[in-house]
């Protein structure tokens, strides 16, 4: 199980010729070892494997940064109230002003150096004193996987970088640029065969090691990806490992150990957390008290908190200690759902999509005392006479309620005289604008600081550095990939291969399992994208579903979904800027400055 990182730096060193970082190649080794003998046993193999993590843990799938690149500035997500100013970055393409061109220099030196630990891995492998070559290849398997993740998401997120497939051993002025498909065809592809070939079939507990079905599941969506560069090469091929997957699920698993859940309701349940059977990948990140924080350990595995509303602004909430270390909120979160994400959950019958009320938190119960003031009753629109009226601690405090819902009329009915702040869905969503209502009256609109907030990240496992309160053992697992969206890859490998027959009914598994009503008529790639939305939202998919599917070629497809961020949007955005901490120091920057940046 990769969870400990040992706080040496030689893993700065051995990316350094891309990354020109603070870390030296002189930096003193405390622990005495070389790079040229540590993997030569297979105990000291493994520490080198460990390494090759370091990258993840630092960047990715946890934290605003890469939850900003993967889910902001698409038709879903918006920021915390809409307010300008809150990460224009991430969420609205800057805003009009000129592009940050620092903002991406974290991930971009977290990836390589991932890289530079994995190309040690591979080229040490060979060295170390294993047993048999199997048992070799298995191991080795590990950094061919992960190498093909960094460099996925470096080509999806950035275009072409450089390649990088040895151990660098000073530094390069001058790089060259490597076209995206190219890095496909050579690294990221045969990486991925390797490890579904040698990785071990594992097993559900497994909670950070990928196995045969992560290899498999990755190698579906990476050549399902490579569809944008105007090529079929690797489109079979990706179907073909969908496809396997999916048989295996369906018989029982014994080949991969794939499986979906029968309820909907399993998928993220606490308990199911760090050894979740849907997971076709997840790792744990270490966050014992005695480890070092350099790496900002002490902040990992709490999605959660980017999602949650404001709701502080309101008196009978308040954020102390207690509540920061629970998940239904306290922290203010980074991310409001935009109207089009809850319009997806609007079923054609006129109902909600049982997943709606799963996935998001619509109510919150007091933690304070708190008496009705007459600014809040004027601001919420409650009659005079509940001035003076007490919420308790444990009372509910806040209700969002959708159109849709069975008692929603009488509700909203009664919103001026119910003890609770009552917000109706069109308090805050602008139906005919696609929008957030941001002004009520001659004022703020008050109600935009209440809204569903999603709660698929939400577990009370998480390490919180410097609290009296530690929450440490069973921490949160981070879920890359799970079996329904393999479900979904498929949909769209058979629409873009064989003009879609079978790919309703791939769509429909999906809907089956959540209860949703089944769809009816041809599937489209469209079809596909909604599902992907109402299904993986907030699973560090959007951005590349909107670029892989062409979404981001004009900003038709955003005035349709989110006209504010159509106003922003450029058709070169669909790339994010290579860091200018990088250009600049390179002779060749010039060849690394993406077009509008």
């Amino acid at each position: 199980m990769k969870r400990k990182f040992s706080n040496i730096l030689w893993a700065c060193g051995v990316s350094a010729t891309l990354m020109m970082q603070s870390c030296s190649l002189d930096e003193v080794n405390p622990g005495g070892f070389t790079l040229e003998n540590l993997g030569t046993t297979p105990a000291g193999y493994e520490t080198l494997l460990n390494q090759c993590y370091f990258g993840l843990e630092r960047q990715f799938y946890n934290g605003i940064d890469f939850m900003g690149f993967m889910e902001g500035n698409t038709d879903l997500w918006t920021a915390k109230t809409n307010q300008m100013g809150q990460n224009d970055n991430v969420f609205k393409f800057f805003a009009g002003a000129s592009p940050n061109l620092t903002f991406t220099n974290a991930l971009w030196n977290a990836a390589y150096d991932g890289i530079g630990a994995c190309n040690l891995a591979i080229e040490t492998a060979p060295n170390c004193s294993f047993a048999t070559d199997a048992e070799r290849n298995a191991k080795v398997a590990e950094a061919h996987f992960l190498r093909a993740v960094y460099y996925y998401n470096l080509v999806e997120m950035f275009g072409g970088v450089v390649k990088l497939t040895a151990v660098q051993k000073s530094n390069n002025y001058s790089p060259e640029r490597t076209d995206a498909l190219e890095i496909y065809r050579d690294v990221i592809i045969p990486d991925l065969r390797f490890a579904a070939e040698w990785l071990p079939v594992g097993n559900y507990d497994a909670d950070a090691n990928p196995t045969k079905k992560s290899a498999l599941g990755y190698l579906a969506k990476a050549c399902l990806a490579t569809r944008q560069y105007d090529t079929p090469e690797f489109l079979q091929e990706g179907f073909d490992a969908a496809k396997k997957l999916i048989t295996d699920c369906e018989s029982g698993g014994s080949n991969y150990m794939t499986y979906m859940y029968a309820d909907f309701d399993d998928v993220f349940k606490e308990a199911n957390n760090k050894s979740n059977k849907e997971a076709l990948w997840k790792y744990t990140v270490y966050g014992g008290k005695t480890h070092g924080s350099s790496n900002g350990n002490y902040r990992t595995n709490r999605n959660d908190e980017h999602f949650l509303c404001q709701l502080n602004h309101f008196g009978a909430r308040i954020d102390n200690q207690a509540v920061r270390l629970a998940w239904d909120g306290g922290v203010q979160g980074d991310f409001m759902p935009t109207q089009h994400l809850l319009s997806l959950y609007v079923q054609d019958n006129g109902t909600l999509d049982p997943r709606f009320h799963k996935l998001f938190i619509t109510e919150w119960k007091a933690n304070q005392e708190y008496s009705w003031t007459d600014g809040d009753a004027l601001r919420y629109g409650k009659d005079a006479s509940k001035v003076g009226d007490k919420i308790n601690v444990g009372d509910l405090a806040i209700r969002f309620v959708m159109p849709q819902d069975a008692n929603y009329a009488s509700e909203v009915a009664d919103k001026g005289t119910s003890n609770h702040l009552l917000i109706d869905y069109k308090d805050v969503y602008d139906d005919s604008n696609k929008g957030i209502i941001m002004t009520a009256g001659e004022g703020e609109n008050h109600y935009r600081y209440y809204y569903p907030s999603l709660n698929k990240h939400a577990s009370s496992n998480y390490f919180v550095a410097n609290e009296s309160n530690m929450r440490n053992g069973n921490l949160n697992g981070v879920m890359p990939m799970r079996m329904a969206e393999i479900y979904l890859i498929a949909a769209e490998y058979d629409i873009v291969l064989n003009g879609g027959g079978q790919a309703m009914g791939y769509i429909n598994k999906v809907r089956q399992r959540a209860g949703a009503a089944p769809l009816s008529g041809a599937a489209t790639i469209r079809t596909v994208l909604d599902e992907r939305g109402r299904e993986l939202c907030g699973e560090f998919t959007r951005f590349f579903d909107l670029k892989r599917t062409g979404m981001y070629k004009d900003a038709s497809y955003l005035q349709s979904t989110f006209p504010e961020l159509a106003g922003y949007f450029k058709p070169e955005y669909a790339l994010r800027p290579i860091p200018s901490n990088y250009t600049d120091v390179i002779t060749t920057g010039a060849l690394f400055k993406n077009p509008g940046y």
